[in-house]
């Protein structure tokens, strides 16, 4: 390894050459073959990826997730009363378009119909004016009916219901806005939740306390299974269940919705104003993602701020930022966007695949990612108030959330750039070392946002049934910070140790690890192998072996490696799936960093990526790879699908990153 493991800092870079290295003399026909078809994919891939980059230095590719984003877009604006046509038309295009046979839709790429987004698509779609009785509509109608209609909805659904009349507010969970005045050592504080539930939970308290009800434009008996009553109560659980006691703990939160006092009640609703707008961010959003600031712009709207006011001015217009228009006239909501994570990643697939550590498009986008580099406090330093910043975030404004899995890769990245700017680069990494190992939890691991941000209480509450609440620690974010410590030459630090222990109690009976970003035990394995051997951990380590035995039983018989987004609830789809380039390319990823080079299973997998690359140098991947909540929350980044391959290919061809030959 090029990195010392003696616990002092700093890292070589990789050698900046762009020659592909040469099949070795006793190199089989099939290698030699399988190595000329990497170097050919390679070439075509690079070419590609360099052809996409931004002028200043960054990539980004389109971020899929699913129609609530659009639907909920046209509700938004319907109830402030700035909905306009092409809009909506454009709108219900692509929502249309999302339609599966059944009259559903899915959150994810061929996965099946669920009842909140069925819902939230076909409203929207009568926004447009799509008839009920239209073929489509009939069938979507009927098949939440079947389904136990709204009443059966998630609670998010049935708040935008409530925001027109859809739905009684008596009927939701209460969530009050004096929530905001609970200390920090108290349960169910803020803080207690994770970042993205803390963004959109502050002004959905406003919301709650204000219950502001629009005229609705049309009526929605047809999606209730029981016109008379079509708000049916639930029966509560056993008073000695956790569901039983936060269910009661509502009730009284409700009672005591009626008999706030209004002194107390106003000053909440002002705190919480003062809160959610000094969390907005340059560029008028709230936390680089799309919730948080559609219910933001509720709340200061509910609380008096009018249209024309600049802080609802800025975040509207950063709305519209997330509209991804498609050569059909379709117009796409992005729930987010990723140009520092794709920028990090594409550096490391350029610099593995052999492109010079010198070269402008490596130099240019490490210059870039030195300027998103952020330097002051966020929600971070209420667990960690002494910490210096120095992290990044995910997003192109976002300082109030860095995330330690960005500032891990980013670091990896710039590792591989030839910069002329050495003292520079030296200083960011320097920093963002210390700010990831600052962000270590209390068991070693660490999550994406915040430290030990493992409340039970948070994902009880009868407000929370969708997606996760809380940040605690992953697999996959403790794999990539554990690698970035030990290309920094802190293998034996005891925070790395500490990290690795974890991971090795973490592995699952089968030789997996979970992936909690990305879908799934694929991807987590993908993550904690090349941490485990950059950490200096042998191949023939149990651990990596049962690792290397398990993703070899899992590969499909194309050669390739795919994992469908239900392993996260049940458990004989875990490593199954139709196969796609960038799971592949996570499994080729493990394996090689296992010392499995010269593998069948590794000859096959690069043989898969190879043979299915376009022309055009990237891969067909309609499937959902990525995910913000396993299961409910799923996403497809478009460059995944392009990065990951040419790492895998790069370090195929090339060698390990930071090892010797």
């Amino acid at each position: 390894m090029t990195a010392t493991t003696d616990g002092s800092t700093g890292a070589a870079a990789p050698a900046a050459s762009s020659a592909t290295t040469a099949p070795t003399s006793d190199t089989t026909p099939e290698a030699a073959g399988t190595h000329h078809a990497a170097t050919r994919a390679i070439q075509r891939a690079t070419d590609f990826l360099l052809a996409r980059q931004d002028a200043q230095g960054w990539w980004k590719g389109d971020l899929d997730t699913n129609v609530t984003m659009d639907a909920e877009d046209l509700l938004l604006r319907q109830f402030l009363g700035i909905r306009d046509q092409a809009t909506t038309d454009a709108a219900a295009l692509f929502i249309r378009g999302e339609q599966r046979d059944d009259g559903t839709w899915a959150t994810f790429y061929g996965g099946p119909g669920e009842l909140s987004t069925t819902i939230e698509a076909y409203v929207a779609l009568r926004l447009a004016g799509d008839e009920p009785d239209a073929p489509h509509m009939a069938k979507a109608s009927a098949w939440v009916r079947e389904r136990g209609g709204i009443a059966s909805s998630r609670v998010f659904t049935r708040i935008w219901l409530a925001l027109f009349g859809w739905w009684k507010w008596d009927d939701l969970p209460e969530l009050p806005p004096e929530l905001l005045y609970f200390p920090k050592w108290m349960p169910l504080n803020i803080y207690d939740f994770g970042c993205w539930a803390r963004q959109t939970i502050v002004p959905l308290t406003v919301v709650s306390a204000k219950r502001p009800v629009r005229p609705a434009p049309f009526a929605l008996d047809e999606l209730h299974t029981d016109a008379r009553d079509p708000n049916p109560a639930k029966p509560l659980a056993p008073l000695a269940s956790w569901d039983g006691a936060f269910q009661r703990l509502d009730k009284i939160m409700h009672g005591y919705h009626k008999v706030a006092l209004k002194k107390l009640r106003k000053s909440a609703m002002n705190s919480a104003a003062r809160w959610i707008i000094e969390r907005q961010e340059n560029d008028g959003c709230w936390g680089g993602i799309q919730p948080p600031a559609v219910y933001s712009v509720i709340a200061l709207h509910l609380l008096g701020y009018d249209l024309d006011h600049p802080v609802l001015k800025a975040g509207l217009a950063s709305l519209d930022r997330f509209a991804v228009w498609r050569e059909d006239g379709a117009r796409m909501i992005e729930a987010c966007q990723s140009p520092v994570w794709d920028t990090c990643l594409a550096t490391i697939a350029l610099a593995d695949a052999g492109l010079p550590g010198d070269h402008p498009a490596l130099v240019k986008a490490a210059t870039w990612m030195l300027d998103e580099q952020i330097d002051r406090p966020g929600d971070w330093s209420v667990r960690k108030p002494a910490l210096e910043p120095g992290g990044w975030a995910f997003e192109f404004h976002n300082d109030n959330y860095p995330d330690i899995d960005d500032t891990a890769e980013v670091v990896l990245a710039l590792r591989r750039v030839t910069h002329p700017d050495t003292a520079r680069i030296e200083q960011a990494i320097e920093r963002g070392v210390r700010w990831n190992l600052g962000m270590q939890s209390k068991n070693g691991a660490w999550g994406a946002f915040d430290v030990d941000n493992t409340s039970p209480f948070p994902n009880r509450l009868p407000f929370c049934d969708f997606g996760e609440v809380i940040d605690p620690p992953s697999a996959d974010v403790t794999g990539h910070v554990v690698e970035m410590l030990a290309v920094e030459g802190r293998s034996h630090d005891p925070s790395t140790r500490r990290g690795i222990e974890w991971l090795l109690a973490e592995q699952e009976d089968n030789g997996a690890w979970f992936g909690r970003w990305g879908v799934n035990y694929v991807y987590g394995t993908g993550s904690v192998l090349p941490a485990l051997t950059a950490a200096g951990m042998p191949a023939a380590h149990p651990a990596i072996r049962r690792a290397v035995d398990w993703l070899e039983s899992v590969q499909n018989e194309d050669g390739g490696w795919g994992e469908d987004l239900r392993s996260y609830r049940y458990e004989d789809w875990k490593g199954h799936g139709l196969s796609t380039a960038s799971q592949t390319a996570w499994a080729l990823m493990a394996l090689l960093s296992a010392g499995e080079r010269d593998s069948k299973a590794v000859e096959r997998g690069i043989t898969f990526l190879a043979e299915t690359q376009t022309e055009d140098g990237t891969w067909d991947e309609p499937y959902f790879t990525g995910t913000g909540f396993p299961w409910d929350f799923s996403i497809n980044y478009h460059l995944y699908r392009q990065v990951f391959p040419l790492t895998a290919l790069g370090r195929y061809v090339h060698g390990e990153p930071f090892k010797d030959a």
